[in-house]
């Protein structure tokens, strides 16, 4: 039998942390509560943690700091909480790569069904070939500097990438040789990716070959499969 997800509630609102801590639990979940990111940080140097739910709005160091650190050196999914509607949050906190949001105040069922269906797009995710907790990858005649997000060709020059581009050429790199449909791509790229315009992997593909491929036209580093999605040939170092 194969042990349950563990959870972290990142929250510094106690009855949040209580009520949710054990609405989970009754449902099988093993539950974590930490009240600040530096809590936080201390149980996850003592324990493997599956999902995050974070608050947004936390004294000290907020909830988008904290995503932004987890989403640089780990995988683990995140589901933020907020007490703001406003779309500039959501948005916000799913460019900097959380990957689903919920508005306080909020059904602990719905909440529940937000962590199933992360946690199974997580699950069907293919496993990654690449090195992406590398501080720099060669590919091609390129060089990615991850901490910094700068791409500079082998003549030195950089080559601006936008934060949509820079997470799906990470993608790419994580799941080299790999076929990756457009669902696929989403859930790495932008998590559950729920609005309409979300859904222009294409497009984005075409904005990134204009800028990594020699010949964008007839390209040889991310190849199309009809039918399939697309794939990253380019042999890489660290």
């Amino acid at each position: 039998m194969e042990p349950q997800p563990h959870i972290a509630v990142v929250d510094d609102h106690r009855d949040i942390r209580d009520l949710v801590s054990k609405y989970l639990a009754q449902h099988g979940y093993r539950v974590s509560q930490a009240e600040s990111a530096p809590a936080f940080r201390r149980l996850a140097e003592k324990t493997a943690v599956d999902l995050v739910v974070l608050d947004v709005m936390m004294p000290g160091e907020d909830g988008l700091s904290l995503c932004r650190e987890l989403r640089a050196a780990t995988d683990i999914p995140v589901i933020m909480l907020t007490a703001m509607a406003e779309d500039t949050d959501r948005i916000v906190g799913l460019e900097i790569g959380a990957d689903d949001y919920l508005t306080k105040p909020f059904n602990p069922r719905e909440l529940l069904a937000r962590i199933k269906a992360v946690l199974r797009r997580v699950q069907s995710l293919p496993p990654q070939r690449g090195a992406p907790k590398a501080k720099e990858i060669r590919f091609d005649r390129w060089l990615l500097n991850v901490g910094r997000r700068e791409l500079v060709d082998d003549g030195g020059v950089a080559v601006p990438l936008s934060t949509a581009e820079f997470r799906l050429l990470s993608a790419f790199l994580d799941h080299a040789g790999l076929v990756l449909s457009r669902d696929q791509l989403l859930d790495l790229t932008v998590g559950r990716a729920a609005d309409p315009f979300d859904r222009s992997i294409d497009n984005q593909v075409s904005r990134l070959r204009k800028k990594i491929e020699a010949d964008p036209k007839t390209p040889t580093l991310i190849k199309t499969h009809w039918g399939g999605g697309y794939s990253f040939s380019a042999e890489m170092t660290t």
